[in-house]
């Protein structure tokens, strides 16, 4: 037994990277447990190296951005940026500006996106989507005070702007502020209108908070019924707040 221990050590010392992608495997592991992705979890304990590699940059990777499950409606596209910095060079348009504030935002650089629309407001101070866009990134930094201000105007001006991503985003400004009753006010509204898991979760989170287990329980129920039955691209969109809710849901099941 002390022989084959000294070779094992002796391994390790002459083979510093079997210890690293031994801790990197159990890492992505124990992610995947956590998140409830139990497929994913089989893959990677069946396929050591291979299955830890993909599961970190088809899973783990997505879920580090600071606006993951915050997304704006669209998408982002790299090669647009190059595109847009040239059209802001030549024609240094609002549109131009917001647009690109819009891919920096998705790619989780605020610094970048925030400059972009403040560019974007000089140039036209009442277009109501680079007011909507910079009230969440302010959020997303932290500054909910700062995004209040533009949140609150834009909803005032048309309450389904951005199909309700920005009155979300305005009730998220209400939670991080620590008003409460108007924060799930302003999520009844969101969801007499949709059925985002976003919306869901946190209002469920909110109703836990204030002692209102049966209406949170309601929520979550919803919220994963729902998903069993969406369609892959907005299962993948929306997996932050499935696994929110599931967590959620063993809480209130345990208080």
């Amino acid at each position: 037994m002390g022989q084959l221990l000294n070779l094992n050590l002796e391994m390790i010392r002459h083979n510093p990277w079997l210890v690293i992608m031994g801790i990197f495997q159990l890492w992505m592991l124990i992610d995947a447990i956590r998140r409830e992705e139990w497929y994913w979890a089989m893959f990677i304990f069946f396929f050591p190296g291979l299955g830890a590699f993909w599961y970190f940059w088809s899973i783990f990777r997505d879920g580090s951005s600071p606006t993951q499950g915050f997304e704006l409606p669209g998408t982002a596209r790299r090669q647009r940026i190059k595109e847009l910095e040239n059209q802001i060079h030549h024609l240094d348009k609002a549109h131009h500006h917001l647009a690109l504030g819009d891919i920096y935002f998705q790619k989780g650089k605020l610094d970048k996106a925030e400059a972009c629309y403040r560019a974007s407001l000089e140039r036209d101070p009442q277009d109501i989507d680079a007011r909507a866009h910079m009230g969440q990134c302010l959020l997303r930094q932290k500054k909910p005070q700062e995004a209040r201000v533009f949140l609150q105007q834009v909803c005032v001006e048309n309450i389904k702007h951005d199909y309700g991503y920005t009155l979300m985003a305005y009730a998220e400004t209400l939670m991080a502020l620590g008003d409460t009753p108007n924060a799930i006010a302003a999520w009844k509204i969101v969801l007499e209108n949709h059925s985002y898991a976003r919306a869901r979760v946190q209002v469920a989170e909110l109703y836990l908070a204030t002692g209102q287990k049966d209406l949170a329980l309601g929520e979550l129920r919803t919220t994963l019924t729902d998903d069993a039955h969406a369609p892959s691209f907005q299962r993948k969109r929306e997996r932050v707040w499935i696994s929110k809710a599931k967590q959620l849901l063993r809480q209130a099941k345990s208080a």
